[in-house]
């Protein structure tokens, strides 16, 4: 009976960026809610930083790039939640 070796693979790469990218995202979040923007402006780009940080987190940590097509998709179904809320959330802010 022959074994198959297992190779571990050091994600430490790979995670750092992920790291980095989610503080450059936050960056953002905190230069945006600070600048002298519109209230509309501020809130669609906090709504899109906030959208982008929630779909790293979901597609790297919750390792969904690993995962069948289908269940990307179910896993996407409340990120299209979350976008109707805020199209439903802006609109009423330009009334």
């Amino acid at each position: 009976m022959s074994a198959e070796a297992q190779v571990y693979h050091s994600h430490k790469k790979k995670y750092i960026l992920i790291f980095i990218l989610l503080a450059v995202l936050t960056v953002a979040e905190l230069i945006a809610a600070e600048a002298g923007w519109s209230y509309t402006l501020k809130a669609v780009s906090l709504s899109v930083l906030a959208l982008g940080k929630a779909m790293a987190v979901a597609y790297w940590y919750m390792h969904l790039e690993d995962e069948k097509p289908w269940l990307k998709f179910i896993a996407a179904i409340p990120m299209s939640a979350f976008i109707y809320a805020v199209v439903v959330i802006l609109e009423s802010l330009a009334r």
